[in-house]
């Protein structure tokens, strides 16, 4: 071939060279994407929910969805990065659910946000992560902190096999995590700090995992409308007993005791400056991991006001929030009651749950305590 013809052919022999470079390349990282997607269609009853004044809430129905889809990239061996997107109230972060006919009225559109951003890294018994994650410390419900809630930080954590004929492993993990940022020096922002144990024995049969939390410039009203800023020391001593692997039944507790002494905070009811302690016991029957299995669990929560930040908390077991200072987040502390759990597995991917809860409040806010029952049925499919 002459060299004039080799030089005509060039830009098309590079055109389709840099084709097959690019398919390549990106056959490559499809290969290392793993991608997820799940769907909950949600319908929900209220009723006898008393307000502190009293009166009564009107019963409600509601019809509700959430959809969420999300990726995870794996560089090598060693490093992951990670984002979800799903549903929901952008300013609401413990309710990715939308209400038909709520927020998209008239058939509008619908708000969808990030609810997960971050990257992972891993290197011998060593893992860690800095951005938007997953609550990064064992629990063992919502309680404390709502599985809806993704702290945006630094977190790290050390896992020492140990494998003695007791005694499984020994984990450490400790975390930064700013709730609001001050434009200012560091120790000015809301943030919180995480510090846990979780001690594994017999198997991992048994699961114990005391931690601290400090919790620093917290507002004691969420979005905007606060009033003081104050502070949480909470500690917390909660364990998992598998009591039975066939069939499958677990028991778990969580005990928190907040150790801030707020007698001298004028900003806080003298009725609530001792109310900081809180218990979570909980049994579960079952799993769902094929067709055909059931899974039951009954919860009993005792709460006090400050045992835990109640806008990071689930509000999943009353309709209490603070929507009397324009903000949708709930205020889920300061209650006691109960939740009952009933679940079927229609495949490996497909869920029915019944979920009923029945609340009361500790200590008033008004002239009366507010309660509550709820009932919810879900359809749980995952992609």
């Amino acid at each position: 071939m002459t060299s004039d013809k080799l030089t005509t052919k060039l830009p098309l022999f590079l055109f389709v060279f840099g084709i097959l470079l690019n398919v390549s390349a990106q056959h490559k990282i499809l290969e290392n994407i793993d991608f997820e997607a799940d769907f909950r269609f949600r319908v929900e009853q209220d009723w006898d929910s008393r307000k502190s004044d009293g009166t009564y809430r009107e019963d409600r129905t509601r019809m509700r969805y959430r959809a969420r889809i999300g990726a995870t990239y794996s560089y090598k061996d060693w490093a992951t990065v990670g984002l979800r997107l799903r549903t929901g109230n952008p300013i609401k972060q413990q309710d990715p659910q939308i209400t038909l006919g709520d927020v998209s009225k008239e058939f509008g559109t619908l708000p969808v946000g990030f609810e997960k951003v971050y990257f992972k890294a891993k290197h011998k018994t060593f893992e860690g992560w800095i951005g938007k994650n997953t609550f990064p410390f064992e629990k063992n419900n919502e309680q404390f902190w709502s599985d809806n809630v993704f702290p945006e930080g630094v977190f790290l954590k050390n896992t020492i096999p140990i494998n003695s004929c007791i005694l499984d492993a020994i984990s450490l993990g400790a975390g930064h995590f700013i709730v609001v940022a001050s434009g200012e020096s560091l120790g000015k922002d809301a943030y919180f700090q995480g510090y846990q144990t979780n001690l594994s024995f017999l198997d991992n049969r048994l699961n114990i995992f005391p931690s601290f939390y400090f919790f620093k410039n917290i507002p004691d009203i969420p979005d905007g409308a606060a009033t003081f800023v104050f502070d949480y020391t909470i500690f917390h001593l909660g364990g998992k007993l598998n009591i039975s692997k066939k069939p499958n039944i677990n028991w778990d507790w969580d005990y928190y005791q907040n150790l801030e002494d707020y007698n001298n905070n004028p900003n806080i009811p003298q009725n609530l400056k001792d109310e900081t302690a809180g218990f979570v016991s909980g049994f579960s029957y079952g799993e769902l991991k094929a067709k055909g299995d059931w899974f039951f669990k009954l919860t009993y929560n005792y709460l006090q006001r400050y045992a835990a930040v109640d806008f990071l908390t689930q509000n999943d077991w009353a309709r209490w929030d603070y929507s009397a200072f324009d903000s949708p987040d709930g205020r889920l502390t300061n209650y006691k009651g109960f939740e009952f759990v009933a679940a079927y597995s229609l495949n490996k991917r497909m869920n029915l749950v019944m979920k009923y809860y029945l609340v009361e409040q500790l200590v008033p806010y008004g002239p009366s305590l507010e309660n509550g029952s709820r009932i919810r049925f879900d359809i749980d499919v995952k992609f």
